[in-house]
């Protein structure tokens, strides 16, 4: 059975869709929403009954010739009516505290991206170390057969035969290296996309290589692309909110309060019917006060963070956009001077070898020196993709 081969693009999409942590996020959203639609409740309703200036003595509820009874049995009903402004800020409090939590979600996205574009282009060099390696075992291969049926003529020295086996030897141990590699990024890859940890699949080999903007790091374009800053923006908006919230709560709220007396022998019924007002009075409203004083320097706290992070991001990113450059030349030469220039150099001296005019040796050395500059060039090629992804996780670029 052929293994799925993934893009990095259906990877990032398994893991939005799939991971869990992700879903915690949705849950605890949908949690504050739906905790939202109860902010503009009223208080319940207080019920009380029970006797109203009813005398000790039962024998004087009754009606008689000497009066028409007394007491009273009373049914009442309370409800204090909230302030409209009061509902309104709760509400609005209420219904903004999930704008937090959604930042946080694409700031854990953003952390999970990066993490999987990591393993994902690891895997990728990975690759292409073990393909050089295999055409190396094949070239050494050819080598180690071609010096046996040499040394029989005495036309090779045994020196050079152990050292090809021995490098024939390396190379096998570093491919099962490399193999166990890729099987750890496999692993990882799979437990993103929250999936079974041990699915085989293959990745697309294909990738790009990106020449970041500087004006991209500026403070504004971070302030706007960066889901922990506009997180620490909508907790600052949230604390507002929160601040307003409590300032409503030094208004005055009014009630309403009706009994019903059930008059005892021959009197008539009666009724109370009274408003109410609770008056915040400075004894009563010193928590209300502390707290919005709280929140002021809360938010105060909050804008110097922000400012903190900026400053560390543009600085962080202006660094490694400037090592990414130098990198990025430095495999660029690799690829296009010193690799053809060493296999040129190789190819010579095998050619001379097989016609006898050269020392295997020199051949072996020649080799080394390829294969030593193939290897060093992926290792630059993995360090370009590297900081690319550390910079596209400062920028938050989607």
């Amino acid at each position: 059975m052929v293994a799925q081969t993934l893009s990095l693009d259906a990877v990032l999409a398994k893991i939005k869709t799939n991971n869990p942590q992700l879903k915690m996020y949705d849950a605890d959203i949908q949690t504050m929403n739906a905790a939202a639609k109860g902010a503009k409740s009223w208080m319940a309703p207080q019920v009380n009954t029970g006797f109203f200036m009813t005398p000790y003595n039962p024998r004087l509820w009754k009606a008689d010739e000497m009066g028409p009874g007394m007491g009273n049995y009373m049914l009442g009903v309370t409800q204090m009516i909230p302030n409209v402004s009061k509902l309104k800020a709760d509400f609005n409090y209420m219904s903004a505290m999930s704008s937090v939590e959604a930042e946080n979600k694409n700031y854990t996205i953003n952390q999970l991206n990066a993490l999987a574009k990591t393993n994902y282009y690891q895997w990728l060099v990975l690759s292409k170390k073990i393909k050089i390696a295999n055409d190396n075992l094949l070239l050494l291969e050819y080598m180690i057969k071609s010096m046996e049926i040499r040394y029989q003529y005495n036309m090779d020295k045994l020196p050079t035969y152990y050292k090809a086996k021995s490098q024939y030897s390396k190379l096998q141990s570093m491919t099962v290296m490399l193999q166990n590699d890729i099987s750890q990024k496999r692993i990882v890859l799979n437990t993103l996309m929250a999936r079974d940890k041990n699915t085989a699949f293959e990745i697309d080999p294909i990738y790009k290589l990106i020449d970041f903007n500087q004006m991209e790091s500026d403070t504004t374009s971070l302030s706007q692309n960066r889901s922990d800053l506009r997180a620490i923006e909508k907790t600052i908006a949230l604390n507002q909110l929160k601040i307003k919230a409590e300032k409503t709560k030094l208004l005055p709220e009014f009630g309403v309060k009706y009994e019903h007396m059930f008059a005892f022998g021959e009197q008539p019924p009666q009724f109370t019917l009274m408003g109410m007002i609770n008056i915040p009075m400075p004894w009563s409203t010193k928590m209300n006060k502390a707290n919005i004083n709280s929140f002021q320097l809360k938010n105060e706290s909050l804008y110097w963070q922000k400012q903190m992070i900026l400053n560390e991001a543009s600085g962080m990113i202006s660094g490694m956009n400037t090592e990414l450059v130098n990198v990025k030349k430095q495999y660029e030469i690799a690829e296009k001077s010193i690799i053809p220039a060493l296999r040129r150099n190789y190819d010579t001296a095998i050619i001379a070898w097989q016609n006898n005019t050269g020392d295997l040796f020199v051949v072996l050395d020649a080799w080394e020196a390829l294969n030593m500059a193939q290897i060093e060039a992926l290792d630059k090629l993995q360090t370009v993709l590297s900081t690319q992804v550390e910079i596209e996780k400062q920028l938050e670029t989607k």
